[in-house]
């Protein structure tokens, strides 16, 4: 990313270069606890309680009554999937819905790191702290593993299939659709993550677990399908 957009940090204000190092913090911790929560509960089930973050950022932003059904649909969905009566790991349930915070965060920061520079620059500027932050934590995770070229090929493609690409075609995309239209498409990624779960993983669900992620899709659905409303990011 830098070395397409070759970011500067003159001819900004303060302001700026501290929303772009936010932005970073903000997807670092996005990321570490999201695939932290993929080490203990399956794809789909983790995408699923990660968006409540884009779905609370969208609610909040609404003044419909409606919203209240969405709302109630939403916690439905939530405590199916992690209520009392669920096998689920429990810290894999907090580590994702913490993701989702964090994603709710990177929503608000993504808006004014868009608006203060050009192009993907400020996306660059805040993947190059993301980067910074997780060397820590993975060194002291994997020590020296990490300089095996296997390590090196596959956190590559990690980097390139989850960040840099999605995050790009992220933004390329609101710049082209209604944001009303973006959130749709977005909202229907918990389902997509847990076709791909049953069919790359073998990760099955249950019927509870199913129906959990359906309410939240139909929530999310439902909340942003109006003219106008949130996407779940923006940049």
């Amino acid at each position: 990313m830098w070395a397409i957009w070759r970011p500067s940090l003159r001819g900004h204000p303060r302001e700026a270069l501290s929303d772009a190092a936010l932005f970073g913090v903000t997807l670092a911790g996005m990321n570490i606890c999201f695939y932290m929560a993929l080490d203990r509960i399956p794809l789909g089930i983790a995408v699923t309680l990660e968006f409540v973050g884009p779905l609370a950022v969208a609610l909040l932003a609404s003044r419909r009554r409606l919203d209240l059904v969405w709302v109630g649909l939403a916690a439905t969905g939530i405590l199916l999937l992690a209520g009392p009566a669920s096998s689920l790991d429990a810290l894999g349930v907090v580590l994702a819905l913490t993701a989702g915070g964090f994603w709710g965060i990177y929503i608000l920061l993504a808006a004014r790191v868009g608006r203060a520079f050009s192009g993907g620059r400020g996306l660059a500027l805040a993947m190059v702290v993301a980067a910074a932050l997780m060397v820590v934590p993975g060194v002291a995770a994997a020590g020296e593993s990490l300089l095996s070229w296997h390590a090196v090929a596959v956190g590559a493609a990690v980097a390139l299939l989850s960040s840099v690409i999605p995050y790009s075609l992220e933004l390329e995309s609101l710049r082209r659709l209604p944001v009303g239209v973006f959130g749709v498409l977005m909202s229907l990624e918990p389902a997509v993550a847990a076709a791909v779960g049953l069919v790359g993983l073998e990760q099955g669900l249950s019927a509870t677990e199913a129906a959990g992620i359906a309410l939240v899709v139909a929530a999310s659905v439902g909340v942003l399908r109006r003219p106008g409303a949130a996407a779940p990011t923006e940049a």
